[in-house]
């Protein structure tokens, strides 16, 4: 039955139906109107909708032509082959780590080669002069200047009061008649007691290298000849319990920097440093022994 109702009598629902179905109407005939003319596009047809109807809309819409099918391919190819490659790679990974464990099985427990036994900036004993403006103190300017601030910052390591029983206590060098006492740490307090035995080095007669400093134009100028001393002439050092006498193999005279003379070693050496030249104090000088009898 025909609906008689006024339009104002209509919901908005009932006039939009009203409108998508007289719409459909039009296009429809229009379609038709092409079509009996000839000027209807190939495959028009297809958007020629019932009333209800909702015409498809967004990629679901979307028929993919030969372009679109050839990308998939490349793609899914590009895919297979990085899976290929990554498997590979695991594979040159796993051969290798393989190989590194071998190496490190067979070499055993091969003896390491020397190296750097603290990370120090600077040889110890550094000061300036006793005839020099200001008198004998610390000298700052032997520190790299980007260095100073972590110098500077770096806390005192607290020393045990009572040496161990394998430190040594006390270092004689008849040749140039040095008899003094050995303290731990070679700070510029603890060099004001005696020669200062650098923190992290061996102990007599133990392998690696132990190295001692003092100064020599100030607090007692026991190392003031160290640059007497040569190859074969006997350093004597003592510990609570045990002597320990080295025999001096060389010299050098080295700059401030020059940390490489701190360098372990796998035999049981000594190294004594002290500044040099007397009253000048610009350099070192590093006198190296080995060890020659134990207690």
């Amino acid at each position: 039955m025909k609906d008689r109702r006024r339009v104002g009598d209509l919901s908005i629902e009932e006039l939009e139906r009203v409108l998508s179905v007289r719409r459909a109407a039009v296009r429809a005939d229009r379609l038709r109107r092409y079509r009996d003319a000839g000027r209807a596009l190939p495959g028009s047809a297809e958007l020629e909708f019932t009333e209800g109807e909702h015409q498809p809309t967004g990629w679901r819409f979307l028929r993919l032509g030969w372009v679109g099918n050839a990308l998939l391919a490349i793609i899914e190819i590009l895919a297979v082959a990085g899976l290929i490659y990554f498997g590979y790679q695991l594979w040159a990974d796993r051969n290798l780590l393989n190989r590194e464990a071998q190496q490190v099985m067979q070499a055993g427990a091969a003896t390491p080669a020397p190296t750097p036994s603290i990370t120090a900036v600077v040889l110890p004993g550094g000061h300036t002069p006793p005839n020099a403006a200001g008198g004998a103190q610390f000298n700052e300017a032997e520190i790299p200047e980007h260095l100073r601030p972590l110098v500077q910052a770096a806390q005192p390591i607290a020393i045990p009061p009572t040496p161990g029983p394998r430190q040594a206590v006390r270092i004689q060098i008849s040749t140039i008649g040095v008899d003094a006492p050995v303290v731990r740490g070679d700070s510029w307090e603890q060099l004001k007691k005696g020669v200062g035995q650098m923190l992290g080095t061996t102990d007599p007669g133990q392998a690696g290298n132990l190295v001692l400093s003092a100064h020599n134009d100030i607090f007692g100028e026991i190392f003031r000849y160290l640059d007497k001393l040569q190859a074969g002439d006997i350093i004597a050092l003592q510990t609570t319990t045990e002597r320990f006498t080295y025999r001096v193999t060389g010299s050098e005279v080295v700059e401030p920097t020059d940390v490489r003379v701190l360098s372990t070693t796998t035999a049981s050496t000594l190294t004594l440093i002290s500044c040099y030249p007397y009253l000048v104090d610009t350099k070192r000088i590093a006198v190296f022994a080995e060890l020659q009898a134990g207690p």
